[in-house]
């Protein structure tokens, strides 16, 4: 931006120089986060809509934590994709990152705590009905029959849970993550 002041015959001009301000990101660091990020995301967001297809299959009521966990997948992954295309135009800074990332780790911890209550919860849990039902079925079902496509249906369920308890926590940790290498970034910065 320039002005000009004229007085008699001087003319005066002054210049504002914009200071573009860079932050250097560990790259690799970054990569990995975002990989792991949208691997932990797109899993939730493929199991709860799995397991919301079969709710609505057997005609029973959908939980109110499936959607809740989708949802906030759903916002991880956007939250991801307006990182890269911040870091494509050369302006992601610290704030943005620690910002959204403790928006998502709280939205995320609220999932995963529902989850565990659901998991491991006091009675009627699913582990210790998988545990029951499924992992500890004496004899286990072999051959070509309803009874084995059953209990496989049931196994892949007990193991879809896991996986989401897994991914939950390996996703709340790598938020906290993120968080904490803003703070570096923007504390390396500065000195």
């Amino acid at each position: 931006m320039a002005s000009t002041v004229t007085s008699g015959s001087l003319v005066y001009e002054r210049h504002v120089v914009e200071r573009v301000h860079k932050y250097h990101w560990p790259a690799v660091q970054l990569n990995i986060w975002m990989l792991i990020m949208l691997i932990a995301a797109c899993t939730i967001i493929g199991v709860f809509g799995t397991f919301i297809q079969i709710q609505q299959t057997l005609l029973l009521p959908i939980p109110w934590y499936f959607p809740y966990y989708i949802t906030v997948s759903a916002l991880a992954v956007s939250f991801i994709l307006l990182l890269l295309w911040l870091i494509f135009q050369r302006r992601l800074l610290p704030s943005i990152v620690m910002i959204g990332g403790f928006i998502l780790f709280v939205l995320w911890l609220v999932g995963l705590i529902v989850i565990s209550i659901q998991l491991w919860g006091p009675t009627g849990s699913v582990s210790s009905n998988c545990n029951l039902y499924v992992f500890g079925a004496n004899p286990q079902p072999m051959g070509q029959s309803l009874e084995t496509l059953a209990w496989l249906q049931q196994k892949s369920i007990c193991q879809s849970w896991q996986a989401v308890f897994a991914f939950g926590l390996v996703g709340a940790i790598f938020l906290l993550w993120i968080m904490v290498m803003a703070y570096q970034v923007f504390a390396d910065d500065r000195y």
